[in-house]
């Protein structure tokens, strides 16, 4: 929001907008550390992505965190399902590759696409959403939208009984949903280690 222009600072909005942002530029390092988790033989990591959809604001933090755990984070763009297939077939070529499918609403009408991908050329893939996992993704790390919406509607009787967006600080995720779908681990022949299975909110079966 700041960047964009909406809002001067989080703290202090300062205009006619404040709310809920959905996203945290941190998950991008437990995206990694989660796919090194289960599977340590995983060295280059694709970040598949729509550069005329997706706000790049994870970049940063990814390759700032792949070369402490032995990861190479590969920013990947990609415009149409051929452009995917195209990618995620030269990515499968490569020896412990892994994948990210980035917070982007392209990558998110294209994860069956993705998923499908991913399974058959053996890529260990995560991504922020709890659709990708519940659809066969093998995981996903990232914020409860349900959790925003039910804070979000405090603002709104605030805001409806005369405080001022100005007035309200922006507010940041708070919960985050862990979840590792286990038929498709092992359908990549992975062994989730107990330590990821005792931390996920949701363990698909």
């Amino acid at each position: 929001p700041v960047r964009t222009g909406l809002v001067q600072s989080l703290a202090h909005p300062g205009g006619n907008i404040t709310g809920f942002t959905n996203f945290e530029a941190s998950m991008g390092s437990k995206w990694l550390e989660l796919l090194k988790e289960i599977a340590p033989r995983t060295t280059r990591v694709a970040l598949i992505f729509n550069p005329d959809t997706h706000s790049g604001q994870f970049f940063q933090t990814l390759e700032a965190a792949g070369p402490s755990i032995g990861i190479e984070s590969v920013q990947t763009p990609v415009h149409n399902a051929a452009e995917i297939e195209r990618a995620l077939a030269s990515f499968g070529e490569e020896a412990n590759a892994g994948l990210v499918a980035m917070p982007d609403i392209f990558t998110t009408v294209h994860s069956d696409l993705i998923i499908s991908l991913a399974t058959k050329y053996r890529l260990p893939a995560v991504s922020w959403i709890r659709s990708f996992a519940a659809s066969g993704g093998l995981m996903s790390y990232g914020i409860d939208p349900f959790d925003l919406y039910r804070r979000a509607a405090s603002y709104v009787d605030r805001i409806l009984k005369g405080d001022k967006p100005a007035d309200l600080p922006v507010q940041q995720p708070t919960k985050f949903d862990f979840v590792i779908n286990l038929k498709t681990a092992k359908a990549l022949g992975l062994t989730v280690p107990p330590s990821l299975l005792a931390a996920a909110d949701e363990v698909i079966e």
